[in-house]
C-alpha cells in the first residue's frame, strides 16, 4: 500500500518516509538519508502491452463499487476461461468484456469483474478488475485463493478438443512471467497458499501447495478453464519461465 503523507511539512515528511521504509516507530536520526530504490527481481520479465480498463468500460455499464483491495505480492496465477462463444471478431472484445462485467456485477452482485486480466484469441491483453495494472490487486476469481494471486481469463470456451490459439497462450505466458517475476516466483514451481474459504477445495485456513500457474479447477470445484486450455498449461509455464530468463 502506498502511504500518503499529505500535508506533512519539510523535515517531518522526510522523517516519516524514513520511518516507513525502515519499519520502526520512533525517530532514529535527526536527518533522513535517501531511501534506496528496491533492486529489480533477478528474474523480472518485461511487462507486455495491456489495454486499460477504460477501453471497454463505459458510463452506461459502470456500476458503483468500493475501493480496490490489495495484497503484498502476487505469487500465483489462476487461468480461467470466460465460457463465452469462441467465434468472435477481436474488434468486438470490449463489448464481450462489458457483457461479462455486467453479468458478474448484476445477477451475481459482485463488486467488480472478478478477473484481473482477460486475453482474447488475437493475444490482446485487457485490464479487468480495477486497482492498477502494476499493483497486486485482490481479485474475485478463485474461491478461497484470491489473495496473493492474479486471475487471467481466456475469452472463450476451451473444453476438450477445442483449438486454443497460440497468440492467446503466448500472451497468457507473457503476462504470468511479468506478474510472477515481480515476486521472483518461478512459473514452474509450486507455491504455498492459504485458503480463505471452505467452499474451495481446501478448508478455510488450510495451506495448500499449488502450481504457480494453475487452472481454476485446482483451487475450486469446476471444469474451468476447460480441458483444452488445461492441457496447454505446461507449455505456458515453460514459456513464462523462459521469458523470465530461467534455464
Amino acid at each position: 500500500m502506498l502511504v500518503l503523507l499529505g500535508c506533512l511539512p519539510g523535515l517531518a515528511a522526510v522523517l516519516a518516509l524514513a520511518l516507513c521504509a525502515n519499519g520502526v516507530e520512533r525517530v532514529v536520526a535527526a536527518s533522513a538519508r535517501p531511501v534506496a530504490a528496491r533492486p529489480p527481481a533477478p528474474h523480472q520479465a518485461p511487462r507486455p502491452p495491456i489495454v486499460p480498463r477504460s477501453a471497454w468500460l463505459d458510463d452506461d455499464t459502470r456500476r458503483a463499487q468500493p475501493p480496490p483491495r490489495y495484497d503484498d505480492r502476487v505469487v500465483a496465477v489462476f487461468v480461467h476461461h470466460t465460457d463465452t462463444p469462441n467465434g468472435y471478431d477481436c474488434a468486438d472484445v470490449p463489448r464481450i468484456i462489458r457483457y461479462v462485467y455486467a453479468g458478474q456485477t448484476g445477477s451475481r452482485d459482485w463488486d467488480d469483474i472478478g478477473y484481473n486480466f482477460l486475453v482474447d484469441r488475437c493475444g490482446t491483453i485487457y485490464e479487468g478488475r480495477a486497482g492498477g495494472i502494476d499493483r497486486p490487486v485482490t481479485g474475485a476469481h478463485t474461491q478461497g485463493f484470491n489473495h496473493r494471486t492474479t486471475g487471467i481469463a481466456a475469452i472463450g470456451t476451451f473444453t476438450a478438443k477445442v483449438p486454443v490459439p497460440k497468440a492467446m497462450t503466448d500472451s497468457i505466458a507473457a503476462l504470468a512471467a511479468w506478474k510472477l517475476g515481480i515476486s521472483d516466483t518461478d512459473p514452474r514451481a509450486k507455491v504455498r497458499l492459504t485458503s480463505s474459504n471452505s467452499q474451495s477445495r481446501y478448508a478455510s485456513g488450510a495451506t495448500a501447495a499449488l502450481p504457480a500457474v494453475a487452472g481454476h479447477n485446482v483451487g475450486y470445484m469446476t471444469t474451468c478453464p476447460g480441458a483444452a486450455l488445461t492441457a496447454r498449461l505446461p507449455e505456458i509455464r515453460e514459456t513464462a519461465a523462459r521469458l523470465q530468463g530461467r534455464g
